[in-house]
This record gives structure tokens, sequence and C-alpha cells, in this order.
């Protein structure tokens, strides 16, 4: 076996490992109101994820958000159809992370990050916390180097410098999105990262095959959360 598949083979073990719980300690849902699930008293931190299991079929992720005297307060990061007074909640004994791998370029996942465009499985990534420390301000480099996006007016106009953050603002029907499926195109940039937060579910797929097409996509990782989806 090779070093570079008996590493790939390693990873993925130790991410179905860091899956199962840590905690023998369970707690018991007590009041849904909204979108907070109150779960009895649990030895878990603010940015801890548990996975309230309704029934023995499946179960829903939430994050601890805070607590009180009579127990835990949790935002679930899926619908809370199915969540009854008295059902299972298990500390998973991590906080949020994100799967980062080459195998995402060219894929559309969704807000946990599984794949949703019915090309299979990513395969074996790599586990990234989505709590990280910010970088010391002045470790930070300055911006020198400009970014062609491939949009003459952009580029000749109101030029972007790699590192730099920039917003684009206007009604509705004014072509922010074709825009930014024009820069995904041209882009200099090695790697898109898209993210649809919510957006209305018909205007996804008018985005990704109108506006960024398969030119776009193929260096592109879009992340989809609509409108209708749970607001975490």
């Amino acid at each position: 076996m090779s070093e570079r598949i008996l590493t790939t083979w390693l990873d993925d073990a130790l991410a179905h490992v860091e899956a199962v719980p840590r905690f023998t300690a369970c707690g018991r849902v007590t009041r849904v109101i909204g979108q907070v699930v109150e779960v009895s008293p649990l030895p878990v931190g603010v940015g801890e994820v548990c996975r309230i299991a309704p029934d023995d079929h499946h179960g829903i992720l939430a994050q601890v958000v805070g607590f009180h005297e009579r127990g835990i307060m949790l935002m679930p990061l899926d619908e809370t159809i199915g969540i009854h007074p008295g059902a299972v909640v298990i500390p998973l004994g991590r906080t949020l992370y994100a799967n980062a791998s080459d195998r995402l370029v060219g894929r559309v996942l969704d807000g946990l990050g599984r794949p949703i465009d019915g090309k299979g499985p990513l395969g074996p990534t790599r586990r990234c916390a989505l709590s990280a420390s910010p970088p010391d301000p002045l470790d930070r480099a300055r911006i020198r180097e400009p970014l062609g996006t491939g949009v003459r007016a952009i580029d000749g106009l109101v030029t972007l410098g790699k590192g730099q953050r920039i917003g684009i603002m206007s009604g509705s029907g004014v072509g922010k999105s074709v825009l930014m499926g024009m820069v995904a195109r041209h882009t200099t940039a090695d790697v898109n990262v898209i993210a649809l937060l919510g957006e209305r579910g018909r205007e996804v797929r008018e985005f990704i095959e109108r506006d960024l097409g398969p030119e776009g996509l193929r260096r592109s990782v879009v992340v989809v959360a609509t409108s209708d989806q749970a607001a975490v």
C-alpha cells in the first residue's frame, strides 16, 4: 500500500472515529420555542454540537447557543419537525467544522457541506474547525497586488486587490448575479467559493446553469442554503 493511499485511509478512519460521541451523558428535550430547543442540563459549552434524536432512525444536529439554571439552549441546523418532549440529546464533543479538500472544486454543497448535486460522495476530506482565532492585525499583509476579475469596467475603473473585501449592493433584477457569474468565470483566482445564502430555491439552479455555467462551476465551490431552510 502506497504512503498516499495509506494516509487517505487513515484520515478517513480518523474522521469516522471522531464522529462517535465522546460523552456518555445525554439530555432530554424539555421545550421548543420557535427555533430554540431547551434541553435538561448537560456538561457542554457554548458552540458545541449536539444531536437531537427524536426517534431511532435519524438525528438533527444543533449548536449550543446558551444556558440558564433550567438547562441548555440549542439552535437546530435543520427543521425542528419531529422533535418531541423527552427526545434524547447527545453531545458530540466538538464544534462545527467544514470539510476541506480539492474534491470540493466543481461541486454544489448544502450548508453543512454535504453534496446536493447528485455527483456522489466527496470522498476523503480534512475537517477544519469553523471557530478559529483571527490573525494578529500586524501579521496581515498589505494589499499591494491587483486581482483581475475579467470585467473591464471593474479592472479599469474600480481595480480590486488581493485580500480586499468589497460589496455589491443594488435592487432586485439589476444584474448582481450576472456580474458574479462573469467574475467567477474570468477571474485570475484559482478557486471561487460562492455561497448562495437565503436565495429563493428557484433561483439557485438558474444561477448555476445560466450565470455561472459549466466553465465557472469547474473552478468553483458552491454552497447553497435557501430561504426555505433553517436560518442557522
